[in-house]
């Protein structure tokens, strides 16, 4: 089977929200990456066959075929397409998917899988709610639906708890593993490990989300999301502002444009589980990845489990038996930030920059998703 090939992953630093990228257009920020990716790679953006976004909350400025008017916001022509796709948190690790599947079915050479979120100027759940305003009663879920799994909706806060229940994570030690995140991202902020993956934008050049002072008393006083539960706004991920993007390419694209790979793509795997408990998911894909990439847990050097909320990571490490000094090396979305439909490719990008820097070889990715799905994606640093 043909091969697909990473030549350029980055992203723009995390921006709070309501910080410093609040007012940049989700399209504009989303350009930025567009870019940057075409600019560094020194292709010819013409040559590219498809863009490919993850976004999320699909609703206002982020509405309306966001893929193609990112590309318009660009400094590609208007003859490259785009298409926006949402699988939840993982929609751009998923986009990034059905680029390398195009390369590696031959019909397309030159794909970018980028991703984008304001959650500031699109609140989360803006497009959940326009049933409510259109005077509808049924949400996204049908009453077939909710009766079929006993619930009256599917909350990933609910499915967060769960996790930590079933586990047996307890509240403090949520918070350590929230504290190290913090840790961890500021000492690879400070350290410059960020930096060949980082563009600047909107006059901000590093993650905004840190927490240089984080401690245990502060998480300590912050209130649980659900009553008597132990999921908190301090062991979860940040809400932020953010885009990035991958370039994937064909064999014959790397030797037309004579470009230089820095990764290769391994194993694509998505898998769909429990829809309630929702974010447990990662641990039956990881697996299936693993079993049909024919490798072994010890042959993956550094794994990114996103950090939606600490629960999600802590009880991947327990099922799955990795080495936690090799997963989310520089932090994770607990202090980096959780831009949702840009997270996927943002994840890629600090994988593949931190294989490279450590001189190391294989990286594995795995997202919880919302309807109980994951996303895992292997790749080897070249």
């Amino acid at each position: 089977m043909p091969e697909a090939y990473i030549v350029e992953a980055l992203r723009t630093p995390g921006g709070r929200r309501k910080g410093a990228l609040a007012q940049v257009h989700p399209a504009d920020l989303g350009a930025v990456v567009l870019d940057a990716l075409v600019e560094r790679a020194g292709i010819d953006p013409a040559a590219i066959d498809d863009v490919i976004v993850g976004c999320v909350s699909q609703a206002g400025e982020q509405a309306f075929a966001l893929g193609r008017n990112i590309v318009l916001a660009s400094s590609l022509p208007q003859s490259v397409p785009a298409v926006t796709i949402d699988r939840q948190c993982g929609s751009s690790q998923q986009a990034l998917h059905f680029a390398a599947q195009a390369v590696m079915s031959g019909t397309q050479d030159v794909v970018i899988a980028a991703g984008v979120e304001s959650m500031t100027r699109v609140p989360m759940g803006s497009n959940y709610r326009l049933h409510a305003e259109a005077g509808l009663s049924e949400g996204p879920w049908s009453k077939a639906i909710l009766e079929r799994f006993g619930v009256r909706e599917f909350s990933q806060f609910v499915g967060a708890q769960q996790v930590a229940d079933k586990y047996g994570l307890s509240r403090e030690a949520m918070d350590a593993y929230a504290l190290q995140s913090h840790q961890r991202a500021g000492a690879a902020t400070e350290a410059g490990a960020f930096a060949a993956e980082l563009i600047a934008v909107g006059g901000l050049t590093r993650d905004e989300g840190i927490r240089y002072d984080a401690s245990l008393e502060g998480m300590a006083g912050v209130k649980p999301i659900m009553e008597g539960g132990s999921i908190t706004a301090a062991n979860a991920s940040q809400m932020s502002d953010g885009a990035s993007g991958t370039l994937i390419v064909s064999e014959r694209a790397l030797k037309e444009h004579g470009l230089t790979p820095i990764a290769r793509i391994v194993n694509l795997t998505v898998t769909a589980g429990d829809p309630v408990i929702m974010l447990e998911e990662p641990i039956a894909a990881t697996r299936k990845a693993l079993t049909r990439a024919g490798m072994k847990l010890e042959d993956i050097d550094l794994f990114e489990v996103n950090e939606a909320f600490a629960s999600i990571p802590m009880a991947w490490l327990q099922a799955i038996g990795a080495d936690p000094a090799r997963v989310n090396v520089n932090g994770g979305a607990i202090a980096l930030g959780h831009p949702l439909g840009a997270t996927g490719t943002k994840l890629m990008a600090t994988l593949v920059h931190a294989l490279k820097a450590r001189g190391l070889r294989f990286g594995l990715q795995t997202m919880c998703e919302g309807g109980g799905i994951a996303n895992v994606t292997i790749v080897e640093a070249l």
